[in-house]
């Protein structure tokens, strides 16, 4: 049976192969902190979903309730005579007003959580265009070792540093 020698000679006359090798562990690095800022962001984005939708539901309950009231009071004023109805209509009327002021007050909460959610989606879409672009240096720094083209780095620092830069851009929204 034939021994099998592995040798390093060729990483060691080649003095490109220690600056790959940095590049790539540093485009690791950057990618994994673009990469957990985007889990970040997506997560944000489902909880601000989640409450936008939690306030869009109370809206519609007091929607509900307002249109009630509203019918309660038609009822009211159809088939009880008008000495009799005048209390409950008007405690009826005082209802549906302050359930269409809570609707309002409720509605301006629902989308200002809306808003919310349309800036940490953007937010992750900024950090999931940057790890894309990272792992695509990634990749391309890392065909230098099977190649041993002096290009793969280059357009895997150029595709990183793009990356880096769209990546951090999601920090600045």
């Amino acid at each position: 049976m034939a021994e099998i020698e592995i040798h390093h000679a060729e990483h060691a006359t080649d003095p490109s192969s220690r600056r790959v090798g940095v590049l790539i562990g540093v485009v690791g690095v950057l990618l994994s902190v673009v990469t957990i800022s985007s889990h970040r962001a997506h997560t944000d984005a489902v909880i601000h979903r989640t409450e936008a939708n939690d306030q869009w539901t109370y809206y519609q309950a007091k929607k509900t309730r307002e249109q009630m009231s509203e019918v309660g009071i038609t009822l009211l004023n159809a088939v009880a005579p008008e000495d009799k109805a005048a209390a409950p209509v008007k405690k009826l009327a005082a209802a549906r007003d302050h359930y269409a002021q809570d609707a309002l007050e409720i509605q301006k909460q629902a989308r200002g959580k809306d808003d919310e959610t349309k800036a940490a989606e953007a937010r992750a879409l900024r950090f999931d265009l940057g790890e894309g672009l990272l792992e695509l240096g990634l990749v391309l720094c890392s065909l230098y070792f099977l190649a041993r083209k002096a290009f793969f780095p280059v357009f895997g620092l150029i595709a990183a540093a793009t990356g880096t830069l769209i990546g951090a851009s999601g920090f600045l929204l």
